[in-house]
């Protein structure tokens, strides 16, 4: 959005000739169509698409109308303009940043300069009164928007290339802000984007959009892309939203509040919201009704900021209209087309909006991920985090850009760092090895521009312009999940690629472990067979941070300073226990959306006492254990008084996830289960916190990790589903080894022949019930040839660590009777 001043005008339109001599330089949205785009440009096409096709469906849009792209050349004819712009562009060298912008900038003053042509000013004074006219206002509020005719192609979406202006009431207002709109055809940004995609500047015109404001500086807006925008995987929708008008989400002056919903389940009619971050949302844009200037930037009240934009419903509402939106581009594409959309929220009624819709142009043009981990492979000081931007890293020296005057000064291969980027960098940004900005979310212009660049952006550090000196080399990694990290100096990375496409089928299912969700959409794509362990205990240490008896039994909590935390912690939460439960769910929701409809087996909480102890709260509920390894852990805790209340909250969790948002591919498992009666004591616990064994296709696993699990593994396929060995804790208590003593680690060997012959035994067992078998412990990961011995067994199926699973899958590229 510009910062120019518009006036104000009180005086009615002047209404012009009459309709006819509108004709062809204006043309109603509802008269429009995707077929329209050399007339009126690719954004103005698609706002007159929907409003013919999808509004019908019930899918609100305001009106409004388009300046024609003969307007456009109209008015550079009659101003004597067309030649002299384009042969000063012809010679421009776009590498000298200050002759591009001094030519840009005296193009932009000539054009806007010039008095738009009689039968144009006509046709914006007609469009203009009927628009007021229907919304029964003498001179109603619009958006004034720029829509280029190469515009908002799947190739090339040039968002943000051009100026809108917002809050334009009156005939006055509106004629200046339409030649400022012209004039941006030649901004800086503009020029350099069309140079390097290679469209000629002749050809590429602009239509005007004139749009019905909503009033969103009373209410919300943000935007929704039906994809994620980091993975690109597409099985998701990503609604952002801020307060005030939803410039304050493009330009990263806040970071939004985030929503995903599953579109599966979404079509199944399940509320799959599945993952909420509410930010603390400081500043909003709304109008500025008692001064010159249309808009205004102010503070929003401490009440409000970390209370959510958007109600379920709302978030429900957007989620179904984007699919309907997707949808439909996809059916007149002929292929899937994932869309960038924006929405808005009326503050004074309620009522929810797009008020545009493009194609996304970054990973929608990528035919076949190819995914790429990196690994830190040496130590690293972090001084900055934010929300990670891609999944890459980079190194260089820092330089340190508070405005545009200083972009002069950067030099390629440097990490830019700002408060936030406009459209006006976005020369300089292409120079960038990583950026890094004090403020922004997933979707500000910070963060489009590097993702469709391809280069590491860690947005929303809040300090880093003041944190990070000029000169100092700094590492940007946004490859460690959705935080992203600055370290200090050059951090040592190993980086691995993998093609999904060139991996071999493998004579035995693999199946992941998986603790952080925030890779989950990235793994997925990944040919696998789904989760063979999902740790429920990461996700409450780095997602919850508290032990789940403090928020049960808050009272018995005497230390103030530990209390102070908690409710901090939990603030907006009612009760106390929702803030676990509802993070819980999300996390596990995410993983299980990520890998839908493959199977989620979810491992119920397998802290050991002295990690208890160190969540938030956990000292008052965790007694002092002399061996916790063998302790009070694992199914025991469930149905005992000390934990019973918290292994609710757990289950909620899992029925929520699996009953509300539909994600019924999530099985669950019982970790060190030690005897067969505390077996059915852990089903009878399940079923009085509505996760019954067999109801709604809910599978029941029990871990394979005690001795007495294979000694009695058939009694044990009575009351469970199946197995997973959990090789680790197998071994130590086959050999009586303390896996956690270095004076002992030469002992520890899960290949050892005692372990392999358990292993065979819970394998026959098991088969000969008709239970599967699975494991999902460490050796298969570390000792490919491990894999091989399982899969001669017949082992059901192999869980791995990420990284292990190219080099396992190639191992069992033969058949098992050839290994």
């Amino acid at each position: 959005m510009s910062p120019i001043t518009l006036p104000q005008t009180t005086a009615p339109p002047n209404r012009g000739p009459g309709p006819d001599a509108a004709e062809p330089y204006s043309v109603p949205f509802s008269a429009i169509t995707l077929g329209d785009i050399a007339r009126v440009g690719g954004k103005n096409a698609s706002l007159g698409e929907m409003i013919n096709v999808l509004a019908p469906q019930g899918i609100a849009i305001p009106d409004g109308f388009a300046l024609t792209a003969d307007a456009f050349r109209l008015h550079l004819e009659q101003a004597g303009l067309e030649s002299s712009i384009y042969q000063e562009l012809d010679h421009l060298d776009l590498t000298d940043v200050a002759e591009l912008e001094s030519v840009a900038r005296s193009i932009r003053a000539r054009i806007a300069a010039a008095a738009l042509p009689a039968p144009v000013a006509a046709a914006i004074d007609q469009a203009y009164w009927e628009l007021s006219r229907k919304y029964g206002e003498d001179a109603t509020d619009v958006a004034v928007r720029s829509s280029a005719t190469a515009e908002d192609l799947p190739s090339a979406s040039f968002a943000g290339q051009q100026e809108t202006y917002l809050n334009v009431r009156g005939r006055e207002a509106l004629h200046l802000a339409v030649r400022a709109c012209l004039a941006s055809l030649f901004t800086d940004r503009a020029i350099v984007y069309r140079a390097q995609r290679g469209f000629r500047h002749r050809d590429v015109a602009l239509s005007v959009g004139v749009q019905k404001m909503v009033r969103s500086d009373l209410g919300s807006a943000g935007v929704i892309f039906t994809l994620d925008t980091e993975s690109g995987f597409r099985d998701v929708i990503l609604i952002t939203g801020a307060w005030g008008l939803g410039e304050t989400v493009v330009q990263g002056r806040v970071r939004p509040d985030e929503f995903w919903v599953h579109k599966p389940t979404l079509r199944q009619g399940h509320r799959s919201i599945i993952r909420r971050e509410i930010a603390e949302k400081a500043l909003k844009l709304v109008y500025a009704e008692e001064s010159a200037k249309a808009v205004k930037e102010v503070r929003v009240p401490g009440r409000d900021r970390l209370r959510p934009v958007l109600s379920d419903d709302n978030v429900l509402t957007l989620a179904q209209w984007a699919l309907a939106i997707e949808d439909h581009y996809s059916s007149r594409a002929g292929h899937p087309t994932p869309m960038d959309i924006e929405w808005a929220q009326d503050g004074r009624t309620g009522d929810l909006y797009i008020l545009q819709a493009r194609p996304e142009t970054v990973h929608s043009r990528v035919e076949r991920p190819i995914l790429q981990f990196f690994r830190r492979t040496g130590p690293g000081n972090v001084l900055l985090t934010g929300q990670s931007v891609g999944n890459g890293v980079a190194s260089g020296p820092v330089r340190v850009i508070r405005s545009a005057d200083e972009l002069r000064e950067f030099q390629p291969g440097e990490i830019l760092v700002a408060p936030m980027t406009d459209p006006d960098w976005e020369p300089v940004l292409r120079l960038a090895a990583g950026v890094i900005t004090d403020q922004g979310g997933r979707t500000c212009h910070a963060a489009i521009v590097s993702r469709e660049l391809g280069i590491p952006c860690v947005v929303g550090t809040i300090d880093g312009t003041r944190t990070l000196a000029v000169g100092q080399q700094v590492t940007v990694s946004c490859a460690e999940g959705d935080d992203g990290k600055v370290y200090a100096g050059q951090v040592p990375f190993e980086r691995e690629v993998i093609d999904p496409a060139t991996l071999p089928t493998p004579s035995v299912p693999l199946m992941l472990n998986l603790a952080n969700p925030e890779r989950a959409f990235h793994l997925a794509q990944l040919p696998t067979d789904g989760v063979g362990l999902l740790r429920i205990e990461f996700v409450v240490s780095n997602w919850i941070g508290i032990h789940p008896m403090a928020l049960v039994h808050p009272e018995q909590i005497k230390d103030p300073g530990v209390l102070a935390q908690l409710r901090e912690r939990v603030a907006g939460f009612r009760p106390a226990t929702e803030f676990f439960v509802s993070r819980l769910a999300s996390g596990i929701a995410q993983i299980a959306a990520a890998f839908y409809p493959r199977p989620v087996i979810v491992r119920f909480s397998d802290f050991k006492t002295n990690e208890y102890a160190g969540l938030l709260g956990g000292a008052t509920f965790e007694p002092a254990e002399q061996n916790p390894m063998i302790g009070f852990r694992g199914a025991c805790r469930y149905y005992h008084e000390r934990y019973r209340d918290a292994f609710a909250l757990e289950c909620a969790a899992v029925w929520r996830v699996r009953e509300e948002m539909g994600l019924t591919n999530v099985k669950v498992m019982i970790p060190f289960c030690r005897t067969l009666e505390e077996g059915q004591q852990v089903l009878r616990e399940l079923a009085k916190n509505g996760l019954i064994r067999g109801q709604h296709g809910l599978d029941v696993y029990v871990m394979c990790e005690i001795p007495n699990n294979v000694i009695l593994a058939q009694d044990f396929s009575d009351l469970f589903d199946g197995f997973s060995i959990g090789s680790n804790d197998l071994t130590q208590l086959a050999l009586g080894v303390d896996r956690d003593s270095e004076l002992l680690a030469h002992l520890f060997n899960e290949r050892d022949p005692g372990v392999k012959h358990l292993i065979q035994m819970v394998l026959a067992a098991a088969h000969s019930k008709g239970r599967r078998v699975g494991i999902c412990g460490q050796a298969p990961s570390d000792y490919p040839e491990f894999a091989q011995y399982l899969a001669r067994l017949g082992i059901d199926s192999i869980s791995l660590n990420p990284d292990a699973l190219a080099k396992v899958a190639l191992q069992l590229a033969v058949g098992p009777e050839e290994c």
